[in-house]
């Protein structure tokens, strides 16, 4: 079942061929029999079969009917052989390799940063890659996307998940004409008509059908025509999750991964491979750094010391403002933002190191900042205004600690709200009930009120909160633990 599972997920990535593929058991035949004559294999494999269903989803080659050569098919196996023997890091360069040309090139074009991760990115990719499915694609969507289309049968989207699939202008609250119009001209055909209709907090994105209902509950009891909102991913609800949509606020998401959002109140100066630039619910622009790695690490050791995650984080501040020289890399994938391309997982100490549990779990903790601490940097220097920032996911579940270590790390007031280990559930939850309001205003109004009013005014309004600024010492500890880092990642 692993083998299988592991095959599976290779082909994803690396298009091959299975046994039950009958039109390639047929050229197998041919190849088997003629093995060293390379004529002869191109010619069965330029023999027009029926195209398999793999082919068609993009996880078959087309090797059944001559989509692909054998050259380009036999470096499709070795990859995968490569893989299977341990060799991984050949493949995973060859991916990131790809994936970079796509953003690199989009980026240059719109003069504008294209992450790697972005929708458009994989798609230009497929396109570079003259990838078999690419013709029959009808539209793009994002996992939320596509569960609001299965609830709802609407092909809509809200504008900060969109913006996340391709640039949004924000006077417009649409995708970039500008770019859309670039990207048709390079690559031919008409983008825009494969992207979801963009759709602001607030606004009409259908209710749920009668499919929709079943889908979720299969006995029936759930009745449709629930009112829906426009779908948001992470970074969306978690804005909403913490009050973040106003200019000048800001919010901290830290998980498995972590990222920091600034609703700008001017665009930015100038362009940066480590800043996302995306939009809040209501279309405001944003500048979000983003974080590959960030709990990992903690998950992993605490279980070792014992697993008591509330003791280990409150011993840690018993540890030395720079942890005592102690530095924990916990890169278990790579991280962009601070130059480092490959899984790096290490801790280290010098001699003179005061290696304490203490100081031990304050770099663990301090680990989970110091990056998104080196891409914050970048925004300080555009002279990006922050007037609070909001802390919220688990690791700020133990009451001051993780709190103060952020707001150390980035020289700012850090508040926390007692719904702080919420997270985008939550948030979208709240985007529901709100597009439930703004529905019944304006029947009996005909105006409805503002995302950020409905936030500051009902959801929020006794909501209990702490801030805790930084403090002189813990600042300087920081910086400290932070030049370490850098001159570990880069020995």
């Amino acid at each position: 079942k692993a083998a299988r599972e592991t095959i599976n997920m290779l082909r994803k990535a690396v298009p091959i061929c299975i046994g039950t593929c009958a039109e390639w058991k047929r050229a197998r035949r041919y190849l088997d029999s003629h093995p060293d004559d390379v004529a002869v294999a191109n010619l069965v494999l330029a023999e027009r079969g029926r195209p398999c269903f793999d082919y068609h989803v993009g996880r078959g080659p087309g090797a059944c009917c001559g989509a692909i050569t054998t050259a380009d098919y036999g470096r499709n196996v070795r990859q995968v052989e490569q893989f299977l023997e341990g060799r991984r890091s050949a493949i995973v360069d060859d991916l990131r390799e790809q994936m970079a040309e796509a953003a690199a090139e989009l980026s240059e074009m719109f003069r504008f940063n294209v992450p790697q991760r972005w929708s458009i990115a994989h798609y230009c990719q497929a396109i570079l890659k003259k990838e078999p499915h690419v013709p029959n694609v009808r539209w793009l969507t994002t996992l939320a996307g596509y569960v609001h289309y299965r609830l709802s049968g609407e092909n809509v989207m809200g504008v900060g998940e969109a913006s996340g699939m391709f640039p949004v202008d924000p006077e417009t609250g649409d995708y970039n004409a500008r770019m859309l119009a670039a990207f048709d001209a390079k690559f031919g055909g008409s983008l825009g008509e494969k992207l979801p209709k963009v759709l602001k907090a607030g606004e009409r994105a259908g209710v749920l059908t009668e499919r929709g209902a079943k889908w979720l509950d299969p006995t029936g009891t759930l009745q449709p025509g629930a009112v829906m909102a426009p779908p948001e991913g992470d970074a969306g609800t978690g804005m909403v999750a913490t009050n973040s949509v106003a200019a000048r606020t800001g919010n901290c998401s830290a998980g498995t991964s972590i990222f920091a959002m600034v609703v700008l109140d001017k665009p930015m100066k100038g362009y940066y491979p480590e800043i996302d630039v995306l939009t809040t619910p209501t279309g405001r622009e944003v500048a979000m750094v983003h974080c590959n790695n960030c709990t990992n690490e903690i998950n992993a050791w605490a279980p070792l010391l014992g697993g008591d995650y509330e003791k280990l984080f409150l011993e840690s501040l018993k540890g030395e403002k720079d942890c005592g020289g102690i530095v924990v890399v916990p890169f278990l994938s790579g991280e962009p933002v601070t130059g480092v391309e490959d899984a790096r997982l290490m801790v280290v100490r010098r001699p003179d190191s005061k290696f304490t549990l203490a100081n031990f779990f304050r770099a663990q903790v301090y680990s989970a900042f110091v990056s998104l601490k080196i891409g914050m940097e970048i925004l300080a220097r555009e002279g990006v205004a922050i007037s609070s920032l909001m802390g919220h996911g688990g690791i700020f579940k133990t009451k001051g600690v993780a709190q103060q270590y952020l707001a150390d790390a980035l020289n700012t007031s850090v508040t926390c709200m007692s719904t702080a280990s919420e997270g985008g559930p939550w948030g979208m939850a709240v985007l529901a009930a709100y597009a439930a309001r703004c529905l019944k205003s304006e029947v009996e109004s005909g105006k409805s009120e503002t995302l950020e009013d409905f936030l500051s005014c009902e959801v929020f309004k006794d909501a209990e909160s702490e801030t805790l600024a930084p403090t002189e010492e813990g600042v300087a500890g920081f910086n400290r633990y932070t030049a370490n880092f850098k001159e570990a990642i880069h020995a």
